[in-house]
């Protein structure tokens, strides 16, 4: 899962003027604007690029290394095919661009007059959305191996508010930016979190593959180099519920020499409580049976219909290290095909957040369709596994997962009670943040909300815990790890899915009754 960047338009810098016909590309005049524009986000002082792309010295001793990487697309790191989809902080090099490059290199990278460069890029140093109103940090640092596998660290860090509130956005800040690959920050409203914690005393946080192995109540965004946070616009909010946990997920890359690492991050709350809240639904298929030496394995999946008009902010396609292709769309009641995101050359240590430079509506009814390609095969230099075995569904690294979520809003507060209801959505659902029914729920609506808030009052009393009927002591006891004859929501998580749904049942009968009491 891995975070999801721009929410608002901003104006792209301009395009690299072209040479004319017969004119060798200058440092100055043609390669400057690309590389200050795509590449020196990374490629600074202080930033995780291994070196500076801000002069012409750096470039031009680099230059047939830049034509190699830029013209595979192994940089920069932008892996959603242009002309489908429209997304803040594209850095897909045109084809104009990498022609400017070639000609360039060949020509024995000439720096040109000075006089032609534009006025160099301005970065703003530390915290990019200003003082955060609240700063979360690692309680102490975590050291990092010189060498060995990529660690996936998940650290716990309670989020000390006395009320509910609404988030404009979550920033991320590395505090080694040589060792930090990436970051995403989920939220964990239930304790699940801190019971894993608990359950490796001898490291700070715990491992954590995949997604953050949990079933997460939010989330808050990610982070990757070169990513810009971004505010919601005014009157928009991802809602944090009181009492939640972020569980930070950092990607750590041995770099050859021990490093320690203390990362923090900026939460900016929305200054007054959002009108509009943000919530996210998640698409996934489950039925994942790779066969060993498979080099196309294809699967689909789809959403029902949208059970409201939606507004798509941004979108998060996971997959892990056997995945190739992901193709995303949406189809209209009408007919028409909504192009979502392509991405032909999957990467997983280039897990991007991607958000629309403009919300992209998707109609009542409108269904979404996930396409995915995976290679298992020797062939495949990702492969975890020498030689190929059969590939499932999982968390683990040697696991495979489709999954895409979508940070959206909706016209009305009942109409996203509808999406966060939809079938098979309460995963991603949770993005919203943890939002209760009565968050939801807006005064004039109520009553045409009540079936389906049922529910979520289920849940909430599943999130809260509750009593161990007498009659089932002995054969529940067995899940009650701390003998307060009470089930937590991480104890009840724990339960085998058969029993969990028959409780799950009893509680909603209970509520049923109550409400038809009530009324």
């Amino acid at each position: 899962m891995l975070s999801l960047v721009g929410f608002v338009a901003s104006a792209l810098l301009a395009a690299a003027p072209s040479s004319t016909a017969g004119e060798a590309p200058t440092y100055s005049k043609h390669v400057a604007p690309i590389l200050w524009k795509n590449c020196a986000g990374c490629h600074r002082p202080g930033e995780v690029g291994p070196f500076s792309l801000l002069t012409y010295e750096d470039a031009a001793k680099r230059a047939d290394f830049l034509v190699e990487v830029t013209g595979d697309r192994r940089m920069p790191p932008w892996k959603a095919e242009p002309n489908f989809g429209n997304f803040h902080d594209s850095r897909t090099l045109s084809e104009a661009d990498l022609a400017t490059l070639k000609q360039w290199a060949a020509a024995g990278a000439p720096e040109g007059n000075k006089a032609d460069l534009p006025a160099p890029p301005k970065f703003v140093d530390g915290w990019q959305n200003g003082e955060p109103d609240l700063v979360l940090e690692m309680p102490e640092e975590f050291e990092v191996p010189a060498d060995g596998p990529d660690i996936y660290q998940c650290f716990v860090l309670p989020i000390p508010t006395t009320e509910h509130r609404t988030v404009a956005v979550a920033e991320f800040r590395p505090g080694n930016r040589s060792v930090v690959h990436h970051a995403i920050m989920f939220l964990d409203g239930n304790g699940a979190a801190r019971a894993k914690d608990a359950a490796s005393p001898d490291e700070q946080g715990y491992r954590s593959f995949g997604g953050p192995g949990i079933l997460p109540t939010g989330g808050l965004g990610s982070w990757a180099p070169g990513s810009n946070p971004r505010k919601l616009p005014k009157g928009m909010g991802k809602f944090l519920r009181h009492g939640s946990d972020m569980v930070l997920q950092i990607h750590y890359h041995p770099n050859g020499k021990p490093q320690r690492d203390r990362s923090k991050v900026g939460i900016y709350f929305t200054k007054e409580p959002a009108t509009t809240l943000v919530g996210g639904l998640a698409l996934m298929n489950t039925k994942i049976a790779i066969p060993p030496g498979e080099k196309a394995y294809k699967i689909t999946a789809k959403s029902e219909p949208m059970a409201a008009d939606v507004y798509l902010l941004g979108l998060g396609p996971h997959m892990h290290l056997l995945g190739r292709q992901m193709k995303i769309t949406a189809a209209t009641p009408k007919g028409e095909t909504i192009p979502l995101i392509w991405i032909k050359d999957w990467d997983f240590n280039w897990q991007l957040g991607y958000g629309y430079s403009a919300p992209v509506k998707l109609p009542q009814g409108s269904v979404i369709h996930i396409e995915a390609t995976y290679d298992n095969s020797e062939d495949n230099p990702h492969n975890p596994s020498s030689p190929p075995k059969l590939v499932t569904w999982g968390e683990e690294t040697t696991d495979e997962m489709c999954i895409c979520s979508f940070l959206l809003f909706t016209d009305t507060r009942a109409d996203l009670m509808k999406i966060a209801n939809m079938k098979a959505a309460r995963w991603g659902a949770a993005l919203a943040g943890g939002v209760e029914a009565k968050d939801l729920m807006e005064p004039e609506t109520a009553g045409a909300v009540e079936a389906i808030t049922r529910d979520e009052i289920v849940e909430e009393v599943l999130n809260r815990g509750f009593r161990i009927p007498k009659q089932f002591e002995t054969q529940l006891g067995v899940f009650d790890t701390d003998s307060n004859k009470q089930l937590s929501r991480a104890e009840f998580d724990a339960i085998p899915g058969p029993i969990r749904d028959l409780i799950r049942a009893a509680v909603k009968e209970k509520v049923k009754e109550a409400t038809e009491k009530k009324s």
